[in-house]
């Protein structure tokens, strides 16, 4: 209990006292030591309450409640196809204003692009209405991909990172796709002894405010928490794996809610799959699964409910164990759509006659590229 704490008779006023006194109980309970920070974002969240329809999560045990849809900024690196600038900073606009506050970046994305389109977005947008969080170990410059999971490198990464996206500060850093480390020398035990320790000093500096992994293989998230001092991992990010075409990340929710991890689910049209565009070239999906994506799309087309939707809905519909969704736009009005359609009811008929029509390719995987 804590003592003279008293809310208010406004029901509005009363919803803000309780954000304060939230952020005040996971000050005490040693989770962050950016009080103020904390604060002015929960202040922001209960205000936003009041203005959309948005579902707000916490991650873990992290405090940090972000939108159950949240903004993955890759596209702002050209991953997908060529973007207009300041269309993508509009998009980062546009989905702030209709309460996303989570946004996710990596250096990686599009050779630097994404995070200095991003910075130059963030500019604009003041600092609590957003938790941010970005990635080390995968890079890549003049055309060439590479790969660095040393202490020293990441340490480097995570300023370089703050001095692109013009911030002093990112809320959740995370180490990027641990299965290609798994390859190299040291494999991932590397990740557990070097580079998860680097960024936890930074965490204890003040530098960053929480610690997670991402990949594309569940099992390799598990291995490295497993075999890690409990605590260290918060988060993790896993893609394509819960999804209209593969929901695999069901499989490992238990385990991640068991460590006291929180979830973060991506990718909902699994890379452009699930998407009328259709995959990129270089999606690494087999032939068949391309195919058979592909005569699921066309098949919500014909319905006049664009599997695009679906997909979205699905993602973000059914599993509370998963703090936030991350879909990734650099259009402003496909931003907006995608809000909207989280608002709308799943058509949960249409799933069933979806994933028939993907049939055995249902939970078929790749490895990552």
């Amino acid at each position: 209990m804590i003592s003279g704490a008293k809310l208010a008779n406004n029901p509005e006023t009363q919803a803000t006292d309780c954000i304060y006194l939230f952020a005040i109980c996971i000050n005490l309970r040693g989770k962050n030591d950016r009080f103020l920070h904390f604060i002015q974002k929960y202040v922001y969240l209960c205000n936003s309450l009041y203005n959309y329809n948005m579902v707000y999560n916490e991650i873990g045990k992290t405090g940090m409640l972000v939108s159950n849809l949240s903004l993955g900024a890759s596209s702002l690196g050209g991953v997908f196809h060529g973007i207009r600038e300041e269309e993508g900073i509009r998009a980062v606009h546009v989905a702030v204003d209709n309460g996303i506050n989570f946004i996710d970046v990596s250096p990686y994305y599009g050779h630097l692009k994404a995070e200095t389109v991003l910075g130059k977005a963030l500019k604009e947008i003041p600092r609590d209405k957003y938790f941010l969080s970005t990635k080390v170990g995968r890079y890549g410059k003049d055309g060439v991909n590479t790969w660095d999971y040393s202490a020293k490198r990441a340490t480097e990464s995570v300023y370089e990172s703050m001095e692109r996206l013009n911030v002093d500060y990112i809320d959740l850093i995370n180490v990027h796709d641990i299965e290609f480390q798994a390859g190299m020398e040291g494999g991932l035990q590397k990740i557990c002894d070097e580079t998860l320790p680097a960024l936890v000093e930074l965490k204890r500096k003040g530098v960053v405010g929480h610690v997670g992994i991402t990949d594309l293989q569940p099992e390799n998230l598990k291995w490295v928490i497993e075999h890690c001092e409990e605590g260290t991992v918060e988060s993790i990010l896993n893609f394509c794996h819960y999804s209209l075409n593969d929901t695999l990340l069901a499989d490992y929710l238990g385990f991640f809610e068991q460590q006291g991890v929180g979830v973060i689910n991506a990718s909902p049209l699994s890379m452009g799959l699930l998407s009328q565009r259709g995959a990129p070239l270089w999606h690494p999906a087999s032939r068949d699964l391309k195919n058979a994506c592909a005569k699921a799309a066309a098949y919500c087309q014909e319905k006049g409910y664009p599997i695009e939707k679906l997909a979205i809905q699905f993602s973000t519909s059914l599993n509370p164990r998963i703090a936030t969704t991350l879909f990734s736009s650099a259009n402003p009005e496909n931003v907006l759509k995608n809000i909207n359609y989280v608002n709308e009811p799943l058509d949960e008929q249409l799933v069933s006659e979806v994933q028939a029509i993907i049939g055995d390719q249902m939970f078929v995987r790749w490895k990552n590229s």
